[in-house]
C-alpha cells in the first residue's frame, strides 16, 4: 500500500506554521491599522477607510507576491545578484537627481510615479542579501581572507550607507550594517576583520550625531524622555502611557486613547504601542509567539538548506525580518532610541509588506528545495 504524506506541509508544499504566522500577522496589521488610523485619515483625507483600503490591498498583492517567489527557485537570484544590487543603487540616486524623489517628515526617502509611491530603501534591504548570500558563497573557500571574504562586502556596504545617509535614513543604515556583520559572522569572516571597521564607524557616527542636533535631542531623550515632555521624549512618553494603559487584557479594539493625535506615527512606526493599549499584555505575547515562529522557521530553513547560497540567502532575509522586530519594538519600549523602522506586517507601508511577503515566499522555495 502505498505511504500517504504525514503532514500538510508536505502535500501542499508550503510550510503551515510560517505561512499561518506571517497571513495572521498581517490580518491583525489590517485590522490595527485601521483601529490606530481612523481618526487621522477621517481628519486628513475625508474618509476614516484610507488607511484600511491601501493596507488591505497591499496586503492582497503582497499575498500574491508570496505565492509567486515561492515557486520561483532560489538558485535563481545567483543571476539577479548583481541587477538588483545595480537597479537599488539606481533607485537610490534617483532620490538624489530625478524629479521622482520627494520628502515627508524632513527626510527624502521616497519615489513617486504617479500615485504609486515606493521606498527604495526596503529594496536595498532585500537586494543587499541576496548579493551577500551569492557572494559569499561563491569564495566560500576564501572567505577568511581580508581581501576577499571581507573588504570587497564592506565597500558595498559602505556606497549604500553613504547614500541613505544623505536622505537622511540613519536607522536603514544601522539595520543594513547589522545584516551584512551577522550575515558574514556566519559565513566565517574573523571576528577581528568585523571589528575592524568600527576604527572608521566610530569616528563617523561621533561626526554625524555631533552635526546633527535633532540625533543629539533623540540620544538625551532616550536616556530620560521624561526631561523633554513636549518635543523629543513626546513619542516615548505616549508610546510607554500606551502600555501602562492597556495593562494585561487592553482596553479592546478601537478604545485606544493615545492613537487620537497623541501619539505620532501610530499606524506606521508605533503600532506596536497602540497593540499594546487595545490588546494588553496577551496581545503582545500572541504578537511575539508569531514572530517567533517566523524566525525559528527562518533559522530551521537556513540550517537545512541543500547549498550555502540557500542557507545564506535564509539567514539574510530572516535576519533582515528579525532585525526590523526588535529595533521596531525597542523603540516602542524606550529601550532604544528612536528609528523610522516599521513592524513587518504589522504597520502600514505597501513597500515594506510586499518586500518582506517576497523574503517569506523565497524563504518557503528553500524549504521545499531540501526535500
Amino acid at each position: 500500500m502505498k505511504k500517504q504524506p504525514s503532514n500538510k506541509k508536505s502535500q501542499s508544499g508550503y510550510n503551515i506554521s510560517l505561512l499561518f504566522s506571517v497571513l495572521f500577522l498581517t490580518g491583525i496589521g489590517i485590522v490595527m491599522i485601521y483601529s490606530a488610523s481612523f481618526a487621522l485619515a477621517l481628519k486628513k483625507f475625508g474618509s476614516e477607510y484610507y488607511f484600511l483600503k491601501k493596507q488591505a490591498l497591499s496586503a492582497m498583492i503582497g499575498i500574491v507576491v508570496l505565492v509567486g517567489f515561492r515557486y520561483i527557485p532560489y538558485k535563481s537570484f545567483r543571476f539577479a545578484a548583481y541587477p538588483v544590487l545595480i537597479l537599488a543603487l539606481v533607485f537610490l540616486i534617483a532620490i538624489e537627481i530625478s524629479g521622482f524623489g520627494y520628502s515627508a517628515g524632513g527626510s527624502a526617502r521616497w519615489l513617486r510615479f504617479g500615485s504609486f509611491g515606493f521606498q527604495p530603501s526596503e529594496f536595498v534591504r532585500f537586494a543587499l542579501v541576496i548579493y551577500l548570500a551569492y557572494s559569499m558563497s561563491k569564495k566560500i573557500d576564501k572567505l577568511r581572507e581580508f581581501n576577499i571574504g571581507f573588504l570587497p562586502h564592506i565597500l558595498v556596504l559602505i556606497v549604500f550607507a553613504a547614500l541613505l545617509i544623505r536622505q537622511p535614513d540613519f536607522g536603514s543604515v544601522v539595520i543594513l550594517g547589522a545584516i551584512a556583520w551577522i550575515m558574514l559572522f556566519v559565513g566565517g569572516v574573523p571576528i577581528l576583520h568585523l571589528l575592524s571597521p568600527l576604527l572608521i564607524i566610530l569616528p563617523v557616527a561621533y561626526y554625524l550625531i555631533v552635526n546633527a542636533p535633532y540625533r543629539i535631542r533623540r540620544i538625551m531623550s532616550f536616556w530620560d524622555p521624561w526631561k523633554y515632555p513636549t518635543d523629543e521624549g513626546y513619542q516615548i512618553i505616549h508610546s510607554l502611557m500606551a502600555f501602562g494603559t492597556g495593562g494585561i487584557k487592553g482596553t479592546g479594539i478601537g478604545h485606544s486613547y493615545q492613537k487620537l493625535f497623541y501619539l505620532p506615527e501610530p499606524h506606521t512606526d508605533f503600532i506596536f504601542s497602540v497593540i499594546g493599549e487595545e490588546l494588553g499584555l496577551f496581545g503582545i505575547f500572541s504578537i511575539l509567539g508569531l514572530y517567533s515562529i517566523i524566525l525559528w522557521r527562518g533559522i530551521s530553513i537556513a540550517g537545512n538548506a541543500k547549498d550555502t547560497f540557500g542557507s545564506f540567502l535564509a539567514i539574510g532575509l530572516t535576519t533582515a525580518i528579525g532585525l526590523q522586530v526588535c529595533i521596531n519594538m525597542g523603540v516602542t519600549l524606550g529601550l532604544l532610541p528612536t528609528k523610522g523602522l516599521v513592524l513587518p506586517f504589522l504597520s502600514y507601508g505597501g513597500t515594506s509588506l510586499l518586500f518582506n511577503m517576497a523574503s517569506i515566499g523565497i524563504l518557503m522555495n528553500i524549504g521545499l528545495a531540501r526535500k
